[in-house]
Order: C-alpha cells, then structure tokens, then sequence
C-alpha cells in the first residue's frame, strides 16, 4: 500500500485531499505545518509528499529545503499547491505544482506521472 504525507494549514483542505488519498487506497499522514511534517517524513517515510506553499512556522518551499538535506527523504516526489502561482524566484525542489482550489483529476494525472506511484495498485 503506497502512503502520503499532506501538510497544509488548512484543515478542509486536508480533509479534502485525504479523501481523494484515501480513496485511492494510500495510507494518509497529516500535518498542519512543515514542522510536524518533517518529523512525520522521518517516522513513516511516505511514497509521495503534497505540501502546501504558504503555510505559518514552515512553509512548503521550506520543507522542499529540508526533505532534499535528507538522504532518507530527498528522492520522495513532492507536490507543491498553492493559491497563488508557483514561487519564480524559488528553485524548483519540488516536482510538480498545483493550484488551489486543486483538480482532483489532475491531481490523480499527476500522481500516476511518478514511476513509484500505480493508483488501484500498492
């Protein structure tokens, strides 16, 4: 069974993606901050991170600095979704961005583009 990690400051958000995740049959971690995510990457390490951008305490282009300083965790694909458009200045530690409200058939597009990840698989 794949699992996920879902960092966002926004609980209706969170609960949104889990149950796309959930549907899927991932096993869903969540967090509200970059900070619980980072140590929730170390305890469960998930097969695929979705982060939000702006978040308070750690925000995701933060946390893409982190998990790359990792060799346990660098390699998970991450997914970067905001509100606003994708941060120009930022090097691009993250895989793939999307924006919020997020397209869940999108999302599943994108999820599936990932060679670790088969949806209806595990």
């Amino acid at each position: 069974m794949h699992s996920v990690l879902l960092v966002d400051d926004d609980v209706d958000s969170l609960l949104a993606l889990r149950f796309v995740f959930e549907a899927h049959g991932f096993t869903v971690f969540a967090a509200e901050h970059g900070r619980t995510a980072l140590s929730l990457a170390g305890k469960h390490v998930p097969d695929i991170i979705v982060t939000d951008y702006e978040m308070p305490e750690l925000d995701g282009i933060r946390l893409c600095e982190r998990l790359k300083c990792s060799p346990a965790l660098c390699a998970i694909p991450v997914i970067l979704i905001s509100g606003g458009q994708p941060p120009m200045d930022e090097p691009a530690l993250w895989n793939a961005f999307l924006s919020k409200p997020v397209d869940f058939h999108q999302l599943t597009t994108v999820i599936e583009s990932f060679p670790v990840i088969r949806l209806g698989g595990g």
